[in-house]
C-alpha cells in the first residue's frame, strides 16, 4: 500500500495538529521542543501546560518547524529555526559554538513522530522538509546534532529524538566534528542551484 506523506511548514493554524503529534503523555508532551529554547529556571519552572503554551505562541509568531501529515492525519514534527533561536545550543558544551563554525546556521532540533507511525521514513521526510523550509527562508547552511546509533546501538526512542548520523547523512549532511563518541555535529550548505 502506498502511503501519502505531506509535509508543510507549521504555523499558527497547524496548532491542533501539532498537538496531536506532541499528545499528553511521553517526552514530547513534556517538552514541546521548549529544551532549547527555554532559559534553564524557565524550563525548570514550567508546567507541561506552560511549555505547550510557548510553543502555541512561538507557532503564532512564525513558522518554528515542519509538520507530517501520513494519508492526511498529523504523524510527526521536526523543529527547525536558526541556531540564534535556541539559547541552551550555545550553553551546551554539545552544540557551543567554535572559532570555524558558521555563526548563526538553520538548526534541526528535535523530531518527535507519534509511536502509531513509525518505522515508516517520516524521519527522513521531515528532515527533506526542515531543508526545505529553511533555504525558503534564507539558509545557506542547515545543521543537526544526532545520536550515533553505531557508537550506542540501544538509544531507545525517545533518546533519539535528535535524529541519527545515518538519518543526517542519507540527507547529504557530513560530520563537522565530534563533541562526543555517540554524538555529531553534521552540516549542510545549501547552494541555490538545488
Amino acid at each position: 500500500m502506498v502511503h501519502e506523506v505531506v509535509i508543510r511548514s507549521a504555523d499558527a493554524s497547524a496548532w491542533e495538529d501539532v498537538r496531536t503529534v506532541f499528545g499528553t503523555v511521553g517526552d514530547p508532551a513534556g517538552c514541546w521542543c521548549q529544551w532549547f529554547k527555554l532559559p534553564r529556571a524557565a524550563w525548570d519552572a514550567g508546567s507541561r501546560d506552560d511549555k505547550a503554551e510557548s510553543m502555541r505562541a512561538q507557532l503564532e509568531d512564525g513558522s518554528t518547524g515542519v509538520i507530517a501529515f501520513l494519508d492526511g492525519e498529523p504523524a510527526g514534527w521536526a523543529a527547525v529555526e536558526p541556531f540564534a533561536a535556541y539559547p541552551a545550543l550555545s550553553r551546551s558544551p554539545i552544540t557551543r559554538r567554535q572559532t570555524e563554525d558558521p555563526v548563526d546556521p538553520w538548526a534541526v532540533t528535535c523530531f518527535v513522530v507519534r509511536p502509531e507511525f513509525r518505522r515508516r521514513g517520516l524521519a527522513g521526510e521531515l528532515l527533506a522538509g526542515a531543508v526545505e523550509h529553511a533555504r525558503d527562508r534564507g539558509a545557506t547552511v542547515v545543521e543537526g546534532y544526532p545520536v550515533d546509533t553505531e557508537a550506542r546501538p540501544t538509544l531507545s526512542a525517545a533518546e533519539r529524538y535528535h535524529g541519527t548520523v545515518a538519518l543526517f547523512r542519507a540527507a547529504g549532511f557530513e560530520v563537522a566534528r565530534r563533541p562526543s563518541a555517540s554524538r555529531a555535529i553534521m552540516r549542510r550548505r545549501l547552494s541555490s542551484a538545488e
